[in-house]
């Protein structure tokens, strides 16, 4: 059956749209939304309130012209501004009567002197006789201004008959009172939201109407209309036949004819002067509470302003739960925008002002700075953004800076320190070095012509971010004067109100203390960067304490690894508190976790760790932070054994300490397990020139890692004798720094050298040498590093006070189940054990050996029976036996006899 379409709203409305989206070319059905309107009829009151435009209209006529529809349907649109309760019932009661008049059909006149009692009672009695259900729909309710009609309403629906249901359609809640129905779960409501067009809705509808729009221009202008089935038809009458549709979607707006047009007549022109007025003047912010409304429009009621609006459906929405801030539709904003620059164009500049001073004391400084942009006053938004740029940064929202950068003219940082300095921190934060290098002499060459009173201030920043820069490109040698400046700034109390704020205080010492401890200065690292996590506490800025802590988790000499691994685990867990923990700047944390579990033997926890730095690195990682992973990746392929890939991640871990000016503190480390594994894969020409290629240092410092190597070296050629001559000034000046890890190593080689030579009593005190020194961190990475099968057999029967660290290597390196079994059975021996064990070899009976411990004879016994179950022995000369096997007794005891 054919339907009249939508009745006119005013000649601006071009006829396509008055057909609604379901019209002429653009039909479309929404079963969604039906299968909704067929739900909401179950129960006895349905209400649907959205504002003008949102396909209310078209919703209840395709649903009430359905063919399948099951029940009488009665159809009442109201007039606009309807004033008469006995016009109102005369058009409900005709309805009711006349189910198949058109929808747009006016409604008889009602006689005069009508009762309009009389008319409700017949509605009443005419769905009372009707046989089946009827729905009664009430179309465009708002337009209803009788209050006497409306309170008829509310009593009517009390005494509605079980076989109606009622549906309200309205652009604002209706103004009558639906308690009782909501307390019997009798109402069901359908607003905006569920109006609202999906984007495959949009898709459809440009589809019916033979529009050709690509899937990006399609979200485009779904995201632009923010669904709203007025905007989308109308943008579809103007694509229709359009030459360019992508251009028209990326352009389209608020500004658009047709679409100003009907927001004028159909919102703005039905709001009261006062509140045109308010909306024009706050219209140029994109969101606003009372507070910021009432200083834009010049009046104390603004925020009532906004809940009526919210509440009339009047393209006013609340964003939070307690309806204090609020937002109008995009498209409805940017119309606005329009109307205030044609019609109140001079007080634009005023109100931009207006808006950036309450929004930068208010902490939104982005927007601030984008409101001074657009008044003309950007030096003084460029001082806005130089002051708060480090703040950004500490947050952890250095890309803030580029965005905020995008609002000023091409070309503006040329004349202005401050905006030179914020481009720099942007580029160095997006890794465009040589960018951020041109900003910051930029803004050094402007410092002079900079206020006296912002000029040291300037220079500190400048001088912080030379230092970031350096970082990042690993230029350390060339930066120790700005450390020292930066330093020397920081300590003077008298520069801290005016020059050393706490953002770039914090900045200076982030800065400082992760080139110090790349550059070895443990130390002095620790100093600053702890200093910097105090900072970052007491400024509440968890991004600065993270990056500080992410770099304290290094062994040093006064750090133990274990407690060096216990920060990173901290560090790590900071982060993670605070959402951090995918962040670039925590990769440190997570090398330094992965490298001590790599030198502890724990080979898979290490590789997981190493794979979740490498996932939170950035795309450009800084050089120095590269080194520490391609070191931890080696470590861990060494251990393994695979030495062809350990040879590939050194040669990376070299390769990012060449982009260094100044030397890595693994530099030394890194060289020499390089040449060292060259070596053993017998690539001994490269790994002399690996060694020649490291640089001399007269203080020797780390020069045990290259002597190390040297010794590797020595052992390949068969010149053991020369591979102790290369160790001894190491190991006999040598003290356990850190983890000792040179030191085990250079032990190692010794006792393998010492083998070689035939000097097992040596080799048996090298061995224990580096069991003593791995002792206190359980470092046993090296004894897998150095993959000699003659050190393995020398420390399966080697006498040690180091029993549970050897256990721990054999497991790792090697050894039969067997000889692990023992190992762990002898450990099993208590010290009270061990002594009873010690008399087992003699001559003297049980009674004997408890006087000499002076025990009893029941303890004696105790312990024996205890000794012969942890060695696995069924009597006494069977566990003298195994104990010389375990090197728990000396071979040179004569056994005593059988008990």
């Amino acid at each position: 059956m054919t339907r009249v379409p939508t009745r006119e709203r005013g000649p601006y409305v071009p006829q396509q749209v008055r057909r609604g989206v379901s019209g002429a070319r653009g039909l479309l059905e929404r079963k969604d939304l039906l299968r909704l309107l067929d739900d909401g009829v179950s129960k006895r009151l349905t209400v649907i309130s959205a504002p003008p435009g949102s396909g209310k209209t078209s919703l209840l006529r395709a649903w009430a012209g359905r063919s399948t529809n099951p029940a009488r349907v009665a159809f009442v649109t109201i007039e606009r501004d309807q004033q008469s309760e006995q016009r109102f019932w005369c058009a409900v009661l005709d309805a009711i009567r006349n189910p198949e008049r058109p929808f747009d059909a006016a409604p008889p006149p009602a006689p005069i002197g009508l009762e309009v009692g009389q008319v409700i009672d017949d509605v009443r009695s005419e769905i009372a006789e009707l046989v089946g259900p009827v729905v009664l729909i009430i179309d465009d309710l708002h337009e209803l201004k009788s209050a006497d009609a409306l309170a008829q309403l509310e009593s009517f629906l009390t005494t509605l008959p079980s076989s109606a249901r009622v549906v309200l359609s309205s652009r604002r809640d209706p103004s009558i009172r639906l308690h009782h129905l909501r307390l019997a779960d009798d109402v069901a409501e359908i607003r905006a939201d569920d109006l609202r067009f999906t984007e495959h809705e949009t898709r459809e509808l440009l589809v019916g109407s033979a529009i050709n729009l690509s899937d990006r221009g399609v979200a485009a202008l779904h995201q632009r209309t923010e669904g709203w089935a007025a905007g989308l038809r109308l943008a579809a009458i103007s694509l229709n036949g359009h030459p360019d549709p992508e251009r028209f979607v990326a352009e389209f707006s608020g500004t658009d004819r047709a679409i100003g047009e009907y927001l004028m007549a159909e919102m703005l022109e039905r709001q009261p002067s006062e509140v045109q007025t308010m909306l024009l003047r706050t219209s140029l912010v994109d969101r606003m509470n009372g507070e910021l409304a009432d200083l834009l429009a010049g009046r104390s009621d603004s925020e009532r302003m906004l809940l009526a609006l919210e509440e009339a459906n009047a393209f006013v929405v609340s964003l939070d739960a307690q309806r204090t801030w609020f937002r109008c539709h995009q498209l409805l904003a940017e119309f606005l925008r329009l109307e205030l620059r044609r019609t109140l164009a001079a007080e634009v500049p005023d109100l931009h002002r207006r808006a950036a001073g309450w929004l930068a004391d208010h902490g939104d400084v982005v927007q601030a700075v984008r409101h001074l942009v657009a008044a003309g006053d950007w030096p003084d938004a460029a001082r806005l953004v130089a002051d708060h740029s480090f703040r950004w940064v500490l947050d952890g929202q250095a890309g803030t800076i580029h965005a905020v950068l995008l609002a000023f003219p091409e070309g503006a940082s040329v004349d202005h320190p401050d905006l030179a300095l914020a481009h720099a921190a942007a580029e160095l934060n997006q890794g465009r070095l040589e960018e951020a290098t041109a900003q910051l002499a930029l803004a050094e060459s402007h410092l002079y012509n900079a206020p006296p009173d912002r000029r040291q201030r300037l220079a500190v920043a400048v001088a912080s971010l030379q230092l970031a820069l350096a970082r990042r490109s690993g230029q350390f040698s060339e930066v120790i004067d700005l450390v020292g400046l930066l330093d020397t700034s920081m300590a003077d109390p008298s520069s801290e109100p005016s020059v050393m704020g706490s953002e770039l205080r914090g900045v200076a010492l982030l800065n400082i203390g992760i080139v110090e401890t790349w550059s070895g200065r443990l130390v002095d690292a620790e100093r600053h960067l702890s200093e910097g996590a105090a900072l970052a506490r007491t400024i509440d800025r968890p991004y600065l304490e993270v990056a500080c802590r992410a770099h304290q988790g290094f062994p040093s000499k006064l750090i133990s690894v274990t407690t060096a691994r216990e920060r990173a685990h901290q560090a790590v867990a900071l982060a993670e508190r605070y959402g951090l923990d995918d962040r670039p700047i925590i990769a440190p944390a997570l090398g330094a976790i992965a490298g001590t579990a790599i030198w502890m033997g724990e080979f898979d926890e290490g590789e997981r760790w190493l794979g979740r730095a490498w996932q939170v690195a950035s795309a450009q990682v800084d050089p120095a932070a590269a080194v520490l992973l391609h070191q931890a990746a080696g470590m861990l392929h060494a251990g393994r054994g695979q030495k062809q890939s350990a040879l590939e991640a050194f040669t990376e871990a070299a390769n990012a300490q060449s982009l260094l000016t100044g030397v890595h503190f693994l530099a030394p480390r890194i060289t020499g397990w390089l040449a060292a594994t060259q070596a053993r894969l017998g690539l001994r020409e490269e790994a002399l020139t690996t060694l020649a290629g490291f640089p001399a240092d007269p203080q020797r410092m780390g020069s045990g890692a290259i002597d190390n190597a040297q010794a590797v070296i020595c052992l390949t050629d068969g010149d053991p004798a020369a591979a102790l001559a290369v160790l001894s000034e190491s190991r006999a000046g040598a003290t356990a720094f850190g983890p000792g890890f040179i030191l085990i190593e250079a032990h190692l080689l010794a006792s393998i050298a010492h083998l070689r030579l035939g000097d097992r009593n040596a080799a048996s005190a090298a061995a224990e040498a580096a069991l003593a020194t791995a002792e206190r961190d359980r470092v046993i990475l090296p004894f897998a590093m150095v993959e000699s099968a003659e050190l393995l057999d020398l420390l399966l029967h080697h006498e040690t006070a180091h029993r549970a660290l050897l256990a721990d290597v054999l497991n790792l390196v090697g050894g039969t189940g067997a000889d692990r079994e023992m190992l762990a059975r002898a450990e099993a021996l208590s010290p009270s054990e061990r002594r009873v064990l010690g008399y087992l070899p003699t001559n003297l009976t049980r009674h004997e050996i408890a006087q000499e411990l002076h025990v009893s004879i029941n303890t004696v016994n105790t312990h024996i029976r205890n000794v012969y179950a942890k060695l696995g022995a069924q009597d006494r000369s069977a566990a003298v036996q195994r104990a010389r096997q375990l090197r728990l007794l000396s071979s040179r005891l004569v056994p005593a006899p059988p008990n």
